[in-house]
């Protein structure tokens, strides 16, 4: 699986491609500017772009902006993102086609390993991979006021917050040492409660998750 990796920091981007490649990424390019990261993902055409949002020249939002040109120009381009900070308008912007392939962790996620690795894989296999912190952050800004989220059980709110990091059934289940089958029935009381579509396809029920905690109040 090749990779096209942006990080300004040399320390962090040169640990970042060994723990990839030892996972047996193959690193197609490791930049750190944004017209570098903008260059290799139009001639290298990577399975996913690990990206930085900061990067030079402006250290604003250039490595955020860079992605989401290449994923116009090539619609469905797995990309993640990482960010030194939980800033919900990144990850509006990241699903705003609704086409998934698409995460967003913070860079404390990147000393997990496994996790890390995992977000990785699972992004580039199309599916959505977001933040614990990103989630709550929804989950609480909604929870005063919706009154849909505030019949969710207790349970129910934790596999929510699980189905929308990107979680399939059957790894909620085993993180919440429960059978799969509970976890079913708690996804449909979920989905029922908000008023949204049931569906088997995990990105699209994450997709659907995620657009209904981030809607205008």
């Amino acid at each position: 699986m090749r990779v096209v990796l942006a990080e300004d920091l040399f320390l962090l981007r040169d640990g970042l491609v060994r723990l990839l490649e030892a996972h047996g990424f193959e690193i197609a390019a490791a930049v750190e500017s944004g017209p570098e990261l903008d260059r290799a993902l139009a001639e290298l055409n990577p399975d996913v772009a690990v990206v930085d949002v900061r990067l030079p020249p402006t250290h604003t939002d250039e490595g955020l902006q860079c992605a989401l040109r290449a994923r116009r120009e090539r619609p469905g381009l797995p990309v993640l993102v990482l960010s030194q900070h939980v800033e919900q308008l990144y990850a509006r912007e990241l699903l705003a086609d609704g086409s998934g392939a698409v995460g967003y962790l913070l860079k404390d996620r990147v000393f997990d390993a496994a996790q890390f690795v995992d977000a990785v894989r699972r992004v580039a296999a199309g599916g959505t991979a977001m933040d614990p912190q990103v989630i709550q952050q929804l989950l609480a800004r909604r929870s005063d006021r919706d009154r849909p989220l505030s019949r969710l059980t207790r349970r129910e709110l934790e596999v929510l917050e699980l189905m929308a990091q990107g979680r399939s059934n059957a790894a909620i289940a085993a993180q919440l040492v429960v059978t799969e089958r509970a976890i079913a029935k708690h996804t449909s009381n979920i989905f029922a409660k908000l008023g949204l579509e049931v569906s088997d396809d995990d990105n699209r029920r994450v997709l659907a998750v995620l657009a209904h905690l981030d809607r205008d109040r």
